[in-house]
């Protein structure tokens, strides 16, 4: 399974995001799809994000049993402890968020 949350992300991307998944609410796609077909779409995303956001989450063999990567400003950063993937939060000052 793979979920897709996009915002403020040009409607070109959101065209080709649909082509490989279902839109079940605007931004949010999800889908089965290869481990092949996932990397061409964040691929896809990266290179049209544009001043937008992402975050991709999929079934994976961890403890969790899934995994997840973030794109452009958002508060919300991953961060690993003791092999476990986390959310960080940054604090509200628009300066301190970066491109991940």
């Amino acid at each position: 399974m793979l979920v897709i949350v996009t915002e403020n992300v040009p409607p070109r991307l959101r065209g080709h995001l649909a082509i490989w998944l279902l839109e079940v609410r605007a931004g949010v796609y999800v889908g089965k799809v290869s481990r092949r077909v996932r990397e061409m779409i964040w691929d896809q995303i990266e290179n049209g994000l544009e001043d937008g956001n992402a975050v991709m989450a999929w079934s994976t063999n961890t403890e969790s049993g899934f995994d997840f990567m973030t794109l452009g400003k958002n508060r919300r950063i991953p961060k690993e402890m003791d092999g476990v993937k986390l959310v960080s939060f940054l604090p509200e000052n628009d300066d301190a968020l970066e491109v991940l």
